[in-house]
C-alpha cells in the first residue's frame, strides 16, 4: 500500500505530476484508439438474412433446399423456406449458394489457456498473465474454426474466467465460455502440480483432500466465478507420478462435491481415465465423465445406467501417435500416452456400442487449438453415423451444457451462432474440418465465401 507524502514533498513533485498527467491523457488516448478498433473487429449486431444452399436439421439430418435464415441482434428471428423470408430496409442479405448451413459446433472439452508446450516442465516457467494472453490467441482459432461455444475445464488462477469475462465484454474475440477455474484434485493427483520439488511446497489451486476441505473448494471456485466445476476423479496421462488407472477422490469426497455444486447451481465434469474412477463419478452423480480411456464393462454398464455423458476426447491419441515424439512431451508422458492410446479407441467404441450417452469433446491443448473439428472422423470410424457425431457437438452438447433453450439447433428464438462448410457433412464428416463462415450472436466473424 502506498503511503500518502507530506504537503511539500508533494510540492516538490508537482512537475513529476503534471509530466504524468500528460502521459496519462496520452495513455487514455491510445486505450481509446484499442477500444474502436477492438469494436471495429467485433460490431454490434444487426438484421441478417442469410441465404444457403441447404440447411442441416441436426435433429432429424434432412438437409433442406431454398431456406432462409433471418437473424436479428443476438437471435434467430425466422428460418423457413427463403421465399417466406423477406428482407426490410436496412437489412444485410448473406449469399452463400454452395455451402451447407449448421448450428455453430459446441466443445465441451477445452483448455484455451493452455498450450502442449505449457503442459510439461517449460510451463513452469508461464506466468498466468501470459497464459490468458494465450487463451485469447486460442480463442480466437476455436471461434473461426467453428466452434461457437465450449466449456474450459481447468485452468491455472481463473484465467479461463478472465478471459470469458474478456469476450462477454467484447474486448478479446472469441466462442461463449462455460469456464471451471482449477480443476479440482488431490494432493499429488493429476489436477496438483508435481514437478517442483519438496522445496517449494507448491500446489495448484483446487488442490483439496477430505469431505469438509472438498465442499470448501466448490464454493471457493464457485465465489471466484466457476459456471461449472471440473475433478480429477483418477490419474492423468501429462501428469508426473499419478497412475490414470488409480482412483483419486473418494466416492464420499465425490458426493460431496456434486452435493455442493447441484445446490448451488453448478454441475460437474469428471476427468477420469480408470474404471474404478468412472464408476465412482457416476454413482457420485457427475453430469459428464471426461475421457473414460481405460473403462470396463462395468463402468460402461454405470453410465448407461445413470445417464451420464461421456466426452471421449479420441483424436488426441491419434495426434499424440502421430506427434508426439518431435515434440517437447517428457518421457513420462510418452510412456503413458502410448499405453492409454492403445485401449481408448476399443473401450469408447464399447460405450458408443451400449448406448452411453455422449457429447463432443478434445481436450484442446493437448494438440493444436483450431483442430478441434479432427475429433469427428474418429467417432465415424468408431461407428456413429456422421449425423450421430454431429448431434454429439450440437443437441447433446447443448443438453449437457442446460443451454438447450439457446443453442444446438437453428430454432427461431435461439442465438444467432452458425457455421458453413462446403460439400455435405451428413455423407462425409470431414468437412467440418474446413469451416468457411462463422457467425456468432448474429455477428459474422469468418466469410471465406466473400474471398472468392
Amino acid at each position: 500500500m502506498k503511503i500518502p507524502k507530506p504537503a511539500a514533498a508533494r510540492g516538490r513533485n508537482m512537475r513529476g505530476i503534471c509530466e504524468w498527467g500528460g502521459l496519462f491523457v496520452l495513455l487514455c488516448m491510445a486505450l481509446l484508439g484499442v477500444s474502436e478498433s477492438t469494436q471495429a473487429q467485433a460490431p454490434d449486431a444487426k438484421r441478417t438474412i442469410l441465404r444457403p444452399g441447404r440447411v442441416l436439421d441436426v435433429r432429424t439430418g434432412e438437409l433442406r433446399s431454398n431456406q432462409a435464415v433471418l437473424t436479428d441482434g443476438e437471435r434467430i428471428l425466422q428460418i423457413g423456406p427463403a421465399r417466406e423470408v423477406r428482407a426490410a430496409a436496412g437489412d444485410t442479405t448473406v449469399d452463400l449458394p454452395e455451402a451447407t448451413l449448421l448450428p455453430g459446433l459446441i466443445d465441451m472439452h477445452t483448455h484455451l489457456t493452455m498450450d502442449l508446450n505449457s503442459l510439461g516442465y517449460a510451463g513452469l516457467g508461464i506466468s498466468t498473465a501470459r497464459e490468458a494472453l494465450h487463451g485469447a490467441r486460442n480463442a480466437r482459432r476455436t471461434l473461426e474454426a467453428g466452434f461457437t461455444t465450449v466449456r474450459n475445464v481447468g485452468a491455472n488462477d481463473y484465467a479461463d474466467i478472465a478471459l470469458r469475462d474478456a469476450i462477454n465484454d467484447g474486448d478479446v474475440i472469441g466462442p461463449r465460455i462455460v469456464a471451471s477455474g482449477p480443476a479440482l484434485g488431490i494432493t499429488g493427483g493429476h489436477c496438483d502440480e508435481n514437478l517442483l520439488p519438496p522445496a517449494f511446497h507448491f500446489q495448484l489451486g483446487g488442490v483439496a483432500d477430505g469431505v469438509e476441505a472438498v465442499q470448501h473448494k466448490v464454493r471457493e471456485v464457485i465465489k471466484y466465478g466457476a459456471d461449472v466445476i471440473k475433478i480429477c476423479a483418477t490419474g492423468g496421462v501429462l501428469s508426473k507420478g499419478d497412475d490414470p488407472n488409480a482412483s483419486q477422490f473418494t466416492l464420499e469426497e465425490m458426493k460431496t462435491i456434486v452435493a455442493d455444486a447441484l445446490r448451488l447451481g453448478r454441475r460437474v465434469a469428471a476427468h477420469a481415465h480408470g474404471a474404478e474412477g468412472v464408476r465412482w463419478a457416476s454413482e457420485a452423480g457427475v453430469d459428464s465423465v471426461e475421457h473414460g480411456h481405460l473403462m470396463d464393462d462395468a463402468a460402461i454398464a454405470t453410465l448407461k445406467k445413470n445417464g451420464t455423458y461421456l466426452v471421449p476426447t479420441l483424436f488426441l491419441t491419434e495426434y499424440l501417435q502421430q506427434n508426439m515424439e518431435q515434440g517437447d512431451v517428457p518421457e513420462f508422458s510418452k510412456q503413458k500416452m502410448r499405453w492409454i492410446a492403445g485401449a481408448a479407441q476399443q473401450n469408447v467404441k464399447k460405450a458408443f456400442d451400449a448406448g452411453v450417452k455422449v457429447a463432443f469433446g478434445t481436450d484442446a491443448a493437448v494438440y493444436p487449438h483450431g483442430l478441434n473439428a479432427g475429433e469427428f472422423h474418429v467417432y465415424v470410424k468408431l461407428g456413429m453415423t456422421p449425423v450421430a457425431a454431429i448431434q454429439t457437438a450440437t443437441i447433446n452438447a447443448a443438453d449437457l451444457l442446460g443451454w438447450a433453450k439457446q443453442v444446438g439447433t437453428l430454432e427461431p428464438g435461439k442465438f444467432a451462432d452458425l457455421i458453413a462448410v462446403d460439400g455435405d457433412p451428413t455423407k462425409d464428416v470431414t468437412t467440418l474440418e474446413h469451416v468457411r463462415f462463422v457467425m456468432k450472436g448474429g455477428v459474422v466473424y469468418k466469410n471465406d465465401y466473400m474471398k472468392r
